[in-house]
């Protein structure tokens, strides 16, 4: 098994994806961390959804917020995609999620 420590210190930084270090108290890093426990919130919502739609949403929830969380731990800007790009989230996007929480509302009593 492959050891887990470096042995060569950190001074109080860690590395990105794909490369370059910033201080562990980086606005990015505290970024990708909330992205991070988001998601987990999502998957322990996604384990408690009966399966069906409620389910495959709430994947694809995370599957973005996984994508998200890799993007804001990439220091190379031109391998951005999406809104971390600056692109608008689509109509189709935005319409699915309200169709999702009309769902939901409308089981609420």
């Amino acid at each position: 098994m492959a050891r887990i420590y470096t042995k060569t210190g950190d001074e109080g930084e860690t590395g990105l994806f794909g490369g370059g270090r910033v201080p562990k108290d980086d606005a990015r890093v505290a970024a990708y961390g909330e992205v991070d426990e988001l998601n987990a919130a999502v998957g322990f919502a996604a384990s408690l959804e009966p399966a069906g739609a409620g389910a495959e949403f709430l994947q694809t929830i995370q599957r973005d917020l996984f994508t998200i969380g890799a993007e804001l731990a990439t220091p190379d800007k031109a391998k951005l995609t999406g809104v971390l790009r600056g692109e608008p989230t689509s109509a189709a996007d935005i319409s699915t999620i309200e169709r999702v929480i009309d769902g939901w509302d409308d089981r609420l009593e």
